[in-house]
């Protein structure tokens, strides 16, 4: 890194701003599928962006070359795309302000932590897949752990010249997962450890793997796939709704997360994945949820999975309410969105690599706890069914209305819990579903979610964004089964 702070230091830009972005990420993946060990992956990418703010313009490029002629003719095209987007642009980007900024960040590491070599999680891995087969309805089982880190620089070229450190940032992200699929009397169904969305994903060390729940998860998830074959149909009708964090992941993200991304707001989004319902006039007054809804951008929170100091812009990252008691109050956008906008933001101009410009993304995105019990907001309810792990997901192109189901339900009645159903589904609209917020469970039913899997942009970006949430109840709500 501080080679290549060197060679871009010697660069001659003669522009009014030009940055540095370097990313290097090295990935791995060990699995098991039906007992087999599948081909062991390990991935490196490495390469860097040169970004240009000139005469108005703003222009970038990528390189995989780091050397000094790499550099430069990647400079080269960030300035002759900065001239050209001058003539065409109807925004001035000169004024936008970027920051110069300095320090380290570090993905926490824990000394208690496992020491597991890959031999040592790939019998792991080989344990749970066998746990899994219990019988001969189990027709499709496996597990996995993901692992990637990350090295990023982000400098300015004043910076550079000055001798200043820049940015320079170290993530070490770990994903596990486990999936069985049961068949019987022409009916599969699937179980799964944090869902489609891979959700127990997190920042740190090896410990991730046991505080996930896939140590022992292989005969668990076995057992309640095959208790789905069994049970009824998620019954249909207007009742209360209470979700669990595994499933709070997905409706945080689909009808909060995206619909507040200031881009999309903006009209950029609409060629490739629609715009959104939200106005810029709605922030500061537009009721999003009732008086219990309070939503965060934290992405300090040291473990959660997208946490940062500094976004791919150089904001420093700072958390910030974007719903407060129910009001929305600030977007979800980046410095320059900010200016074209004229609204308060965040630090979430993000890329997924070295070759993508950044934009406005989620990062970590939470519903802070309330003070319910999960044993109280159960004990509230007269009619509903509790829902667990997202399975599928539809929502319109203005991430408005919406349709989820989850893997698993268990029926409410009078107050207990009343038996497991199959295909339980919901349907709702953004604009309103969180004006029926009744409950928001407490510190104890919180939990740090996560997902590698969020796709946005034109060339696509896939991403990382975090997702912690309280378990929480929803009154009068559209609910029916996969039959209904």
């Amino acid at each position: 890194m501080q080679a290549l702070k060197n060679l871009f230091a010697q660069l001659q830009p003669q522009v009014e701003f030009c940055a540095l972005r370097v990313v290097e990420t090295v990935a791995e993946t060990l699995s098991v599928r039906q007992d087999v060990q599948e081909p062991l992956t390990r991935t490196l990418d490495r390469g860097a962006m040169l970004t240009v703010v000139h005469r108005g313009g703003y222009g970038y490029a990528a390189t995989s070359h780091l050397t000094a002629s790499g550099l430069q003719h990647a400079l080269d095209e960030a300035k002759r795309w900065a001239e050209i987007s001058a003539t065409r642009s109807v925004f001035d980007y000169s004024q936008v302000t970027l920051p110069q900024p300095t320090g380290t960040y570090q993905s926490p590491q824990t000394s208690t932590a496992p020491t597991w070599n890959r031999r040592e999680l790939l019998e792991i891995l080989q344990a749970e897949s066998r746990a899994a087969k219990l019988d001969d309805r189990i027709v499709d089982w496996g597990a996995t752990i993901s692992l990637l880190h990350t090295r990023q620089l982000y400098v300015t070229h004043a910076a550079a010249v000055q001798g200043d450190a820049g940015v320079e940032q170290e993530f070490h992200f770990v994903m596990p997962g486990a999936s069985v699929t049961a068949f019987g009397n022409g009916d599969t169904q699937t179980r799964s450890l944090g869902g489609q969305y891979n959700g127990y994903c997190r920042q740190g060390g090896l410990e991730i793997v046991q505080a996930s729940g896939l140590l022992g998860s292989g005969r668990r998830v076995a057992e309640e796939a095959l208790e789905l074959l069994g049970a009824p149909n998620c019954p249909t009708g207007k009742m209360d709704l209470l979700l669990l964090p595994e499933q709070m992941l997905l409706q945080i993200h689909e009808s909060i997360g995206h619909p507040l991304e200031l881009d999309r707001i903006l009209g950029d989004e609409r060629n490739y994945a629609g715009t959104s319902f939200v106005t810029s006039d709605m922030f500061g007054s537009y009721r999003y949820g009732s008086d219990l809804l309070n939503v965060s951008y934290d992405p300090t929170i040291a473990n959660e999975f997208a946490s940062y100091g500094w976004d791919d812009d150089g904001t420093p990252a700072q958390k910030h309410l974007l719903i407060q008691n129910g009001i929305l109050q600030r977007p979800l956008g980046g410095a320059i969105s900010q200016a074209r906008a004229g609204l308060p933001g965040v630090a979430n101009a993000r890329a997924c690599s070295w070759n993508r410009a950044p934009i406005d993304r989620m990062a970590n995105l939470n519903i802070e706890p309330g003070d319910a019990t999960l044993a109280e907001m159960i004990a509230g309810v007269e009619r509903g069914v509790l829902m667990d792990t997202n399975v599928s997901w539809s929502i319109d192109d203005s991430r408005n209305k919406f349709q989820f189901g989850c893997e698993r339900g268990v029926l409410i009645e009078n107050g207990k819990l009343a038996g497991v159903v199959k295909n339980p589904n919901y349907r709702g609209i953004s604009a309103t579903f969180w004006r029926s917020l009744k409950r928001v469970g407490n510190a104890g039913t919180f939990q740090t979610m996560g997902t590698p899997f969020c796709g946005k942009g034109e060339p696509n970006q896939i991403i990382r964004v975090g997702h912690a949430s309280p378990a929480c109840l929803f009154g009068d709500i559209d609910v029916f089964g996969g039959e209904g």
